[in-house]
């Protein structure tokens, strides 16, 4: 058998065969033997559903409330102290928008120290975003 063969099958196959017997009537009794079945799993199913509903919103509830009264406050001393942090605007157009963006660095790494306060990792970055500040602002006085 070649491919066209094949093919010419494939399309015979492909037209609409009626059953041979009526389907409905079959049909319409099981779903009458079944429907007094299903109405008592499906009520029993659906209050189920309801309590665990209720439970778990009722858990999610007191995590939330413990972790609030578990979470420390942040100090308004210590937003007063990134809020002190001199910015630094330059003459020059040109420094401007990194002076802006080292500026905003500075005040995230700032925040997130104040979280994290034994991160090596966070002082050093900080530590290099103040140096690229200082050269930053070595240029803008070598310029003018």
């Amino acid at each position: 058998m070649n491919d066209f063969e094949w093919r010419r099958q494939l399309r015979e196959l492909r037209q609409p065969q009626a059953p041979r017997r009526d389907l409905w009537a079959d049909i319409e009794r099981s779903l009458d033997r079944a429907a007094p079945a299903e109405a008592a799993p499906h009520r029993v199913a659906a209050t189920r559903t309801a309590w665990l509903f209720a439970a778990g919103l009722a858990a999610v509830t007191v995590l939330a409330v413990g972790l609030m009264r578990i979470a420390p406050t942040t100090a308004p001393a210590a937003t007063a102290d990134l809020a002190s942090v001199p910015v630094w605007k330059p003459d020059d157009p040109r420094l401007a928008g990194a002076a802006i963006e080292l500026t905003a660095a500075q005040y995230e790494l700032r925040q997130a120290i104040q979280q994290s306060p034994n991160s090596a990792a966070l002082q050093r970055l900080l530590d290099r975003t103040e140096q690229q500040e200082s050269r930053l602002r070595q240029l803008g006085h070598d310029a003018s």
